[in-house]
Parts: C-alpha cells; sequence; structure tokens
C-alpha cells in the first residue's frame, strides 16, 4: 500500500493556522517508524507531525505485511503470529541496521516480537510505542497476544488513558507518560469565512464507528424526530441497526481526509461519544470536531470537562434525556452554536490539541531516554537538549 509521506504544503497550513512548535535539539533525530499507514490512520498524521518538526523519518508501513486473503488476514491477527510477523520482523531489524535511526517509533504495532525490542536496545536504538487503544479495556479485542509480551521491552509506552499508566507499570513498563489524542491541522481545519447553516445540510450528526450503545443512542434521537445522519462504516453499520433504521440514517459511507472535514463543516451538530468499553476520558474526535470549527456536543466526561468550558466551548451530556434537551436547545440558535464552535476552535489552537504540539512532548521524553540506551549499549553519545514545548498534560 502506497501513501502520502508528507501532505503538500503541510508546513505552509500548519504555520497559518496554528502556533509554531520547534524542536531545538541540536540534531534532527532520525526516525524508524513502523505503523499502519493509510488515511484511516491516525498513525499517518503523527508520522506527518514528526517530519514538520524536523525529524527524519524512514516509514515502514505494517498494511503491506498483511495477507492478502481475507481469512488468513483474520486468523493472523488474532493470532498475532505467522509469516507476516516473522517478515515483519526481519524487516524491521533489516532497516534499523540500515539506517541507524535514534529511534524506532511504533504505533499499534501488534507484530512486534520482544526479542526484536531486545536486539534494537543491543544496538543502542531507543524504542517507542504509541497505543490509541486500550489493551486492558473491557472491549476484548484480538490481536493483543505479542503486544502484551512487549510491554516490559519498550523503552517509553504514550497512552492515552490515566488507568493505563498503572496497568502498564504493573507488566514491567520502564516509562509511560499519558499524552492526548490530538487533530492534524493540515486535515482538521475550519470552513471558509461565510459559511453558515446554508451550506449545512447533516443537522445531528455522528461520523465514526458503532461501539457501546451508539446505534441504540442514534435510533432513540430519530425516534425522537431529529433528522439524524450517520456516516461510518457500511457492513459495522448494518450489523447493529435495522434494516429500517440503517435506509434512513445511514449515508455518505467511510470519510477520511477533505470528506471527513467536510461533513463536519456541513453538520449543524456534531455528536462525540466516549468508547466506554475502552475506558476513554476523552475521544479524538471530539479535538478533530473542534480543530474542524465544528458545533461539538460531547458526552461528558472529567477529560472533556478539563478540555474544553462547559456551554462555552463545547456542550456536553449525560444520559439520552439531555442529549435530546441539549439538541433541542441548540439547533434552532445558529448564532450561539457558531460561537460555541469558534471557542472551541480557539482552545484547541491555545492550548496545543494538535499533533505538532502533542508529538513534540513525546519527542521530549525521548531526548531524555535516549543518552541512557545509547550508554548501556556502548554507542558513542551524540548532543542532544531538551525541547520546548507548549502547555499540556503529561502524565
Amino acid at each position: 500500500m502506497t501513501v502520502q509521506v508528507s501532505p503538500s504544503s503541510s508546513a505552509a497550513r500548519v504555520n497559518a493556522i496554528v502556533p509554531s512548535v520547534a524542536s531545538t535539539g541540536s540534531a534532527p533525530l532520525r526516525i524508524l517508524y513502523a505503523a499502519g499507514l493509510s488515511p484511516s490512520d491516525s498513525s499517518l498524521y503523527r508520522m506527518w507531525a514528526l517530519q514538520r518538526l524536523g525529524a527524519r523519518v524512514v516509514p515502514l508501513n505494517a498494511h503491506e505485511y498483511a495477507p492478502g486473503n481475507s481469512v488468513l488476514r483474520k486468523i493472523s491477527f488474532r493470532l498475532a503470529a505467522g509469516p507476516w510477523v516473522d517478515r515483519l520482523n526481519r524487516d524491521l531489524l533489516s532497516l534499523a541496521e540500515q539506517e541507524t535511526p535514534d529511534l524506532v517509533w511504533t504505533d499499534k504495532l501488534l507484530g512486534m516480537n520482544p526479542e526484536t525490542l531486545q536486539r534494537l536496545r543491543a544496538m543502542g536504538i531507543a524504542t517507542v510505542c504509541y497505543m490509541i487503544d486500550n489493551p486492558f479495556g473491557t472491549r476484548r479485542d484480538p490481536g493483543w497476544r505479542l503486544y502484551m509480551k512487549d510491554i516490559p521491552h519498550y523503552d517509553l509506552h504514550v497512552v492515552q488513558r490515566d488507568a493505563n499508566i498503572a496497568d502498564y507499570k504493573a507488566r514491567g513498563a520502564r516509562d509511560v507518560i499519558k499524552i492526548q489524542t490530538a487533530y492534524e491541522p493540515t486535515v482538521h481545519f475550519p470552513p471558509p469565512t461565510g459559511w453558515s447553516d446554508a451550506d449545512r445540510d447533516r443537522e445531528v450528526s455522528f461520523i465514526g464507528t458503532p461501539y457501546d450503545d451508539r446505534a441504540q443512542t442514534l435510533e432513540w434521537l430519530a425516534g425522537q424526530g431529529f433528522c439524524v445522519a450517520i456516516s461510518g462504516n457500511q457492513r459495522a453499520w448494518q450489523r447493529v441497526l435495522g434494516a429500517d433504521a440503517f435506509a434512513r440514517l445511514y449515508r455518505e459511507g467511510e470519510l477520511y481526509l477533505q470528506q471527513y472535514r467536510e461533513a463536519i463543516w456541513r453538520s449543524k451538530i456534531n455528536l462525540s461519544f466516549l468508547t466506554r468499553s475502552n475506558k476513554d476520558e476523552f475521544v479524538h474526535k471530539s479535538f478533530e470536531i473542534a480543530g474542524c470549527g465544528g458545533f461539538l456536543l460531547a458526552e461528558r466526561s472529567e477529560g472533556h470537562m478539563q478540555r474544553f468550558h462547559e456551554d462555552e466551548e463545547a456542550v456536553f451530556f449525560t444520559g439520552h434525556d439531555e442529549l435530546a434537551a441539549k439538541i433541542r436547545r441548540y439547533l434552532p440558535d445558529a448564532e450561539a452554536r457558531a460561537r460555541i464552535a469558534a471557542a472551541g476552535h480557539a482552545r484547541a489552537v491555545r492550548d496545543g490539541y494538535y499533533n505538532d504540539c502533542q508529538v513534540d512532548l513525546i519527542l521530549a521524553r525521548m531526548r531524555s531516554i535516549l543518552p541512557q540506551v545509547r550508554a548501556a549499549a556502548g554507542v558513542p553519545g551524540i548532543a542532544i537538549q531538551p525541547v520546548a514545548h507548549a502547555k499540556t498534560e503529561v502524565g
């Protein structure tokens, strides 16, 4: 699978819409970046941010190692085993020997062998694992077998939940930090000046996956007389919506990049649900909606309320009754929606809810770890200075 290494004019786009975030290290970091890289993967956006921050990135696309046969692909993913895992690890080590990176950054790479991580450390190469999902959650997703064995061997784990810090340390993790998910400023940015309800053809809108009880909630809203629009994976939504509800509510398919952004622009109210089975404190989608300048109606949580002032920068709900009440309050009030959406976007920019800022926090921690890894392996050191970064949470 071929992916765009960096979006065209990305630096100009970022400089125009978010504050500059520049690493101050004396030498650019060399990073081998191993992840699934496609328009549907936020890992691609984090790679772009690393490039904008001055890192020299060598990508390894994990999607190219999945079996072509769909049945074999499901089995291999569930077991985290097979020829594709062996080839992935061989190629990663070969690329590391060839490129001699300072660090290997993996992004939900479930096929990594612990022996590969040990070998990288012996070479003086630091390793960081960014995990957007929760292997300790109640959702019971498959595929975690090798990953759980990897936990003690990474130099740094990046997680999104307070509870995960203790989970990872109990599994022997060397170092764990909490970094919030973020929006991608080259993709998620506000609509053109003058955009209004005249340009919006989605009233109550949800774009995403049908985790937890989202399908039932959206069907209930439609039953209350609201015009609900759902977009996402067609097969997933067909499985959870009745045939009649699917025909009435589902539209436009899976949306990525420009289509995703413009669907947020075209929505009067953008819904954002916590994935409770993943023990979410906040969700990626909330920051993307704010980045796009959309009106955000999100499930209430401490994580959301810490990041947006309620009823000023976003609107929150708990339970069906409050959700319906908030929709009735704001759907006819375009002026209030515009004011809150603009304030939410300004907060997201000011407090660094975008990839460059959040990724730079990870680089700051890695720069403090690198000398230790290199010294343990007997590799000559490099001049490393701390990086300045914007204010945000680090656990």
